[in-house]
């Protein structure tokens, strides 16, 4: 009796969820306030004037003195052609050239990268900065 109770009962639960369900052919409708737009809009125009975010470089060189250009130009040429995947960046902080390396959104990724370079350019380290936008 209690399982012919509860079969009867499965049915109309069955009968009742799928009688609920209204064919939409797979088709939404979405009904959006207008602000959402204009934020949308708004978050566009700020990636836009500033193609930077906070993340990660690898520092290979940071060098001083009247010959700190040269030293680094033969840094950037072994490096580039050794690593052509990475964009180098060569910064200036008075009194010091900065050399750095790679786009990482991650510390994970920088150090990742800095443990392949480590033996090259023993004096490397992590440091953060504003990265460019990964290419799409």
């Amino acid at each position: 009796m209690r399982s012919i109770f509860l079969a009867i009962a499965a049915i109309l639960l069955t009968v009742t969820v799928a009688l609920a369900q209204s064919p939409s052919n797979g088709h939404s409708i979405v009904i959006s306030d207008g602000r959402v737009d204009s934020l949308l809009q708004l978050h566009i125009n700020h990636n836009e004037s500033f193609p930077t975010f906070p993340g990660y470089r690898v520092q290979i060189l940071m060098a001083s003195g009247n010959d700190a250009l040269d030293v680094i130009d033969q840094v950037k040429a072994k490096f580039e052609k050794k690593y052509p995947d990475i964009n180098l960046y060569l910064t200036f902080g008075e009194p010091n050239y900065r050399l750095r390396a790679g786009d990482f959104r991650t510390r994970l990724e920088a150090e990742n990268f800095l443990q392949k370079i480590q033996r090259k350019y023993p004096g490397a380290w992590v440091t953060q900065d504003n990265i460019n936008f990964p290419e799409m």
